[in-house]
């Protein structure tokens, strides 16, 4: 899978061990920064990620900051994008298959570098389910997004 991955100077180091191990599982990963602890704002971290997702050049998104709730906010402020702080297995593979996430988020002063993997294999594994009662809800978020933003690229 096509993965981009991306974090504020809080999350660099997770981001930078997450980039490591997941390209060792044969995933193709885009690290779109931030390369050390200098400060820089997440909703930069955010848009890296959801422009990379937009444009096709990655399937999946990964964006880590301190908590996990800043970058989730600000990715999904853009279209087509469904991000979600997930510090679990099962909401990271839940998330997948009924809300067809596609950006995951995680906070690295939440948890460590062992979770983090956990559950960043566990948001790639998993697939949307299409079952109907998903695929009506999935429906509406995006019938939403199209009236209040626009219609996705």
């Amino acid at each position: 899978m096509r993965l981009a991955l991306s974090s504020d100077h809080a999350g660099f180091e997770l981001k930078r061990d997450l980039a490591a191990s997941l390209g060792q599982t044969g995933h193709t990963v885009l690290d779109l920064g931030t390369h050390s602890l200098a400060p820089v704002d997440y909703p930069d971290a955010a848009e890296s990620v959801a422009e990379a997702l937009r444009n096709g050049d990655a399937d999946r998104g990964i964006i880590v900051c301190g908590s996990g709730a800043g970058v989730s906010i600000a990715a999904n402020k853009f279209p087509g994008i469904r991000a979600a702080v997930c510090h679990d297995t099962y909401t990271a593979h839940q998330a997948v298959e009924h809300d067809d996430m596609n950006v995951l988020c995680m906070g690295s002063r939440v948890i460590g570098s062992a979770l983090a993997l956990e559950i960043a294999c566990a948001f790639l594994r998993a697939q949307f389910s299409g079952d109907e009662r998903h695929q009506r809800r999935l429906n509406k978020v995006l019938a939403i997004e199209n009236r209040i933003v626009g219609a996705p690229r």
